[in-house]
C-alpha cells in the first residue's frame, strides 16, 4: 500500500499552469500512494477526469491569504507523509501550518517565476516583504522545486535556501495527449487558410505577457508583409489591448477569441508562434508550440526561454 500524499494548488483555471497540473495528475494516477488534492475556492485546477487514487477535498477557504487555519486543521486530522504546494501564499501556508501543528509531515514547495524579475515590478516595500517571508520560511522546506535552473539560481541568491534542497525539475508538458489533441480540428478560419499566414501567442493578458509591444511589433510587421495575428487567452488587460488593436487600425488582422480549453491545434496550424513575456519561469507555451512543430520567436526574458 502506498503512502497519502496531499498536492495543494490555487491556479488561475486558464493557464499553462494548469495544463502542467494535469499532465501531473495523470502520472500520479499511475503511482502506487494516494492523493489528497487540496484548493482553495474560485481557483483551479479544473479537471476533466480524477484518477482513482486521487481525492478532491473540498476547498479549504475563499482566498489564498486566509488559507492557513482549513490547512493547519487539516494536516493536523490527516497527517499526510508529503505536501507539494506551488505558489508562495500556499508554501508559506505549508510551512507554517506545520510548524503550529508539529506534524512530521515533509513539505516540497515549488516556485514557477524568476524572483528577481517579478522584484522589478513591485514597489520596494512590497518587494521586501516578500522577500524576507521567503528568507523567513523557505529554508524549512525539506524540498524546494523550480521549472528552470534560472529560477533556481534566484531562490539560492535571494532566499538562502540550501543548495541540497533545490532540485530543477522542468514541467512535464509533451506527451500522448497534447499530440491527441493537436490533431482536432482548429475553430478558426484564419487557421485554415493557406493564403495569409497566422501569428499566434497564448497567455493570460496580464502586464507581464506584454502584448502591447506584440501588437506594435505585429504592425510593422503587417506594413511589409500580408499576415494575422491571434492571441489566445483572457485578463484583465482585454480593453486595453483591444484600444491598441483600434488606434493602430488593425481590426480585421488581430483577433482576441479568448481562452482555449485546448489551444493545440491553434499552435498546430499556425505559421510562427511568439512569447512576448516580461519574465517566465518556464514557458510551457513554447515547449507546447515546439511540440505541435510550429516555429517560435521569444523575448530573451528571466529565466526560461533561454533554457527551454
Amino acid at each position: 500500500m502506498g503512502s497519502n500524499v496531499a498536492l495543494f494548488f490555487a491556479t488561475s483555471g486558464h493557464s499553462g499552469v494548469d495544463r502542467v497540473v494535469k499532465n501531473l495528475m495523470l502520472e500520479f494516477g499511475r503511482s502506487d500512494n494516494y492523493f489528497d488534492l487540496l484548493s482553495v475556492r474560485g481557483h483551479g485546477p479544473y479537471l476533466e477526469s480524477i484518477p482513482e487514487n486521487v481525492s478532491v477535498r473540498p476547498p479549504l477557504s475563499r482566498s489564498k491569504r486566509t488559507v492557513l487555519p482549513a490547512l493547519a486543521l487539516y494536516l493536523w486530522r490527516h497527517r499526510p507523509v508529503a505536501l507539494l504546494t506551488a505558489n508562495h501564499h500556499l508554501n508559506r501556508a505549508a510551512l507554517i501550518a506545520r510548524k503550529l501543528t508539529g506534524t512530521r509531515t515533509r513539505i516540497a514547495i515549488r516556485m514557477g517565476m524568476s524572483l528577481t524579475a517579478k522584484g522589478q515590478d513591485m514597489p520596494a516595500s512590497k518587494r521586501k516583504a516578500l522577500f524576507t517571508s521567503m528568507q523567513r520560511w523557505y529554508p524549512e522546506a525539506d524540498a524546494v522545486i523550480t521549472p528552470s535552473k534560472g529560477v533556481g539560481d534566484d531562490l539560492l541568491g535571494i532566499v538562502g535556501i540550501s543548495p541540497h534542497k533545490l532540485y530543477v525539475i522542468r514541467n512535464p508538458i509533451v506527451n500522448e495527449r497534447l499530440y491527441s489533441l493537436a490533431s482536432e480540428p482548429v475553430d478558426h478560419p484564419w487557421l485554415t487558410s493557406p493564403d495569409c499566414p497566422v501569428i499566434l501567442s497564448v497567455g493570460s493578458l496580464e502586464p507581464r505577457k506584454d502584448f502591447s509591444t506584440l501588437i506594435r511589433a505585429f504592425a510593422n510587421v503587417r506594413s511589409r508583409q500580408h499576415c494575422r495575428l491571434v492571441i489566445l487567452g483572457e485578463g484583465n488587460e482585454r480593453k486595453q489591448l483591444l484600444r491598441l488593436i483600434h488606434e493602430l487600425n488593425l481590426n480585421d488582422d488581430v483577433d482576441l477569441p479568448g481562452f482555449k480549453q485546448n489551444p493545440y491545434p491553434y499552435m498546430r496550424n499556425a505559421a510562427v508562434f511568439v512569447l512576448s513575456s516580461r519574465r517566465e519561469g518556464a514557458s510551457a507555451v513554447i515547449v507546447e508550440a515546439l511540440g505541435c512543430g510550429t516555429p517560435v520567436v521569444s523575448t530573451n526574458c528571466p529565466s526560461g526561454p533561454a533554457e527551454t
